[in-house]
């Protein structure tokens, strides 16, 4: 005879266990993502100049951002603009030319992106692979990649296979400079480069997750919230 008491006992027991099992695989990755964020909060950063495309604009221009820590100096996405003056004249603002470069991160290797990272011709120059300096060629894998302890790189591919997003440490909160996995503030949520939409979703979902503020690779910052294109 089957003791009807015990099975639905057992399976009471296995689905309570079961869901345990979903709910610990959810806090991890939760807490796998949170761990994204670098533990430092001393960067500064200044967006030299704010990117277009299309509809929001009368060409391309890309979003050329400035960030600093640990005594070093950032440009990220030194990307196609109508002139070199609107790189230039804002970090000159700052009080540096481009020989005070220390290093230039690529969120990935469309020219809109990457047009003026000759500019900076004493810098470090960090892709998802490889940093580059003079006649030297150093592999390294950009994901997790710590340039200093406030600033870190991880892998987020989407809008191409090898896009990187800078994670910045501030005192005001956690600044993704993501590249062209968002164009702009609107997205687009449907990006038409993009060689694969799941991906693509699962490197924004990341990216939110560990950050308060998105510099995207087209338009001007925006608010990680759930407002964001997914």
């Amino acid at each position: 005879m089957t003791n009807t008491t015990t099975d639905i006992a057992a399976d009471t027991t296995t689905t309570e266990a079961v869901a345990a099992d979903i709910t610990a695989d959810a806090e991890a990755t939760a807490q796998n993502l949170r761990t994204d964020a670098p533990l430092g909060r001393s960067a500064v950063y200044t967006i030299l100049t704010t990117g277009y495309v299309g509809s929001t604009g009368p060409g391309v221009a890309a979003t050329v951002s400035y960030v600093s820590d640990a005594g070093r100096h950032f440009i990220f996405d030194p990307g196609m603009v109508a002139s070199h003056a609107d790189i230039l004249g804002p970090l000159a603002e700052l009080g540096l030319g481009p020989d005070d470069i220390t290093d230039v991160v690529l969120s990935h290797h469309h020219p809109d992106n990457t047009m003026n990272a000759g500019l900076f011709g004493r810098a470090r120059v960090h892709d998802h692979q490889v940093e580059y300096q003079g006649d030297q060629w150093t592999n390294r894998d950009a994901e997790g990649y710590e340039l200093t302890p406030s600033l870190r790189l991880i892998r987020t591919p989407g809008h191409s296979h090898e896009d990187i997003t800078l994670l910045a440490g501030t005192d005001s909160g956690v600044v993704a400079f993501a590249g062209d996995l968002w164009w702009h503030a609107q997205g687009p949520a449907d990006d038409p480069v993009a060689p694969d939409r799941e991906v693509l979703r699962t490197s924004r979902l990341r990216v939110l997750a560990a950050a308060d503020l998105i510099v995207p690779g087209h338009g001007g910052p925006f608010a990680a919230d759930g407002a964001v294109p997914l």
